[in-house]
């Protein structure tokens, strides 16, 4: 591999690392019921934050808990979409991500 070309792998190499760290620190919401249950999930998969509106408690704790887990899937589907998004770019036509 000539030197220019390991320059130009390194380059990429280190916009690698930038948008991975970039996609960790970013914080994503997850939702369901329709905004009865919130989730804040950083990219590295880090819950954040849970918000519940009071009064679906006070109605069926059990469909709460099943929101909650709905919520989660939520925002890592998001997290999930980002980094191919993000990431991908980096494979172009190889297919690495």
């Amino acid at each position: 591999m000539n030197q220019q070309a390991m320059m130009r792998l390194k380059k990429m190499q280190k916009q690698m690392m930038e948008a991975q760290e970039k996609l960790e620190n970013t914080v994503f919401k997850g939702t369901a019921g329709g905004g009865v249950v919130s989730v804040e999930v950083k990219g590295s998969h880090e819950v954040l934050s849970v918000s519940i509106d009071p009064e679906a408690v006070k109605d069926d704790l059990e469909m709460v808990q099943d929101m909650i887990v709905i919520a989660i899937n939520d925002a890592n589907k998001k997290i999930e979409a980002e980094t191919q998004k993000t990431m991908g770019a980096f494979g172009g036509g190889l297919g690495l991500f």
